[in-house]
């Protein structure tokens, strides 16, 4: 191993030179002359700062170099905006004048169209209520176009059984079914019992009428709804030659025969059947098979008479 000596600057109290081992890659400790043990030791090495700051200085420079370029295009960036701003924002300004002004002249149309609307809806009022006054007039003349027919029919009817019972019938009788019926619809006639009521028919040669059969029963039925809706008593029954025999809990006509089919309404006859003498009478309805009732014999009703036409006359 070769030694050396490496000449060194002389401090105060330093020393001039220093003993190295030549072979910096020797792992030996360098040694010391004995007169300098108790003096501090020296650094082997001493690093020049140039050397040691040379990257920080490269990487300084690099930053820097960044930093100008970021403030050149945000230089660049702002000394645009000025220029194209103004234009922006009055374009911008100008779009919204324009779309005030449409909203505007939209609204004022949507208030004049609403206006109109109102005074047009004002003056439909009238004719809508002509309209229903007119509907209601045709509906009216519609029905009596269905009804006029029907009640012509009806009066033709009538004038024929009463130009034929004044042939073949006393006196305010009528022709029907070829029989002759008496119906009191006067207020002069007045009402009766339904024996008293038997007798006034006796007297005229006849009785109370005998309604065996549909077509009599519907004829009767249909002439006491044309003439009773305009007399005093039009919900007054009227007697028929009916009578209920308690004893033998018989209904019977006039003429002995027993009651075959009746023509009762509903929950009709309904006598108790403890003695009493009930009636029948005809009712104006409709249904003319639910027309019949039971009435105790000592009411006062209308009623009806029949007699046989005299055709010698």
């Amino acid at each position: 191993m070769v030694k050396g000596e490496i000449t060194g600057c002389n401090f105060e109290g330093g020393f001039s030179s220093l003993v190295y081992d030549g072979n910096l890659h020797d792992e030996e400790q360098p040694s010391y002359p004995q007169s300098n043990q108790n003096r501090q030791p020296v650094s082997m090495y001493r690093k020049s700062p140039g050397r040691l700051n040379r990257p920080a200085a490269v990487n300084l420079a690099l930053l820097a170099a960044v930093l100008l370029m970021v403030d050149i295009g945000l230089w660049v960036h702002y000394n645009k905006l000025p220029n194209t701003r103004p234009n922006d924002t009055e374009r911008i300004s100008n779009e919204l004048a324009k779309l005030q002004d449409t909203y505007k002249a939209a609204v004022e149309s949507l208030d004049s169209a609403k206006k109109q609307l109102d005074s047009e809806m004002s003056r439909q009022i009238p004719t809508d209520w002509e309209l229903e006054h007119q509907t209601r007039r045709s509906t009216k003349y519609k029905e009596q176009l269905v009804t006029k027919p029907e009640d012509a029919a009806k009066l033709k009817y009538q004038i024929e059984i009463i130009s034929n019972g004044c042939k073949y019938c006393p006196p305010r009788w009528i022709l029907m079914n070829s029989v002759c019926y008496y119906f009191p619809f006067a207020e002069s006639d007045g009402v009766k019992t339904w024996q008293k009521a038997r007798d006034y028919c006796q007297m005229y040669g006849g009785d109370l009428a005998v309604i065996d059969s549909k077509d009599k029963e519907n004829a009767t039925v249909n002439l006491l709804l044309d003439n009773n809706k305009y007399l005093p008593h039009s919900t007054m029954g009227h007697w028929i030659g009916l009578k209920n025999f308690p004893k033998e809990d018989t209904w019977r006509w006039v003429d002995g025969r027993a009651l075959v089919e009746g023509y009762w309404g509903d929950g009709e006859p309904n006598s108790n059947n403890q003695g009493d003498s009930d009636c029948g009478v005809v009712h104006t309805k409709e249904n003319f098979f639910k027309a019949w009732k039971d009435v105790r014999c000592e009411q006062k009703q209308k009623w009806i008479c029949e007699k046989a036409p005299n055709y010698t006359t």
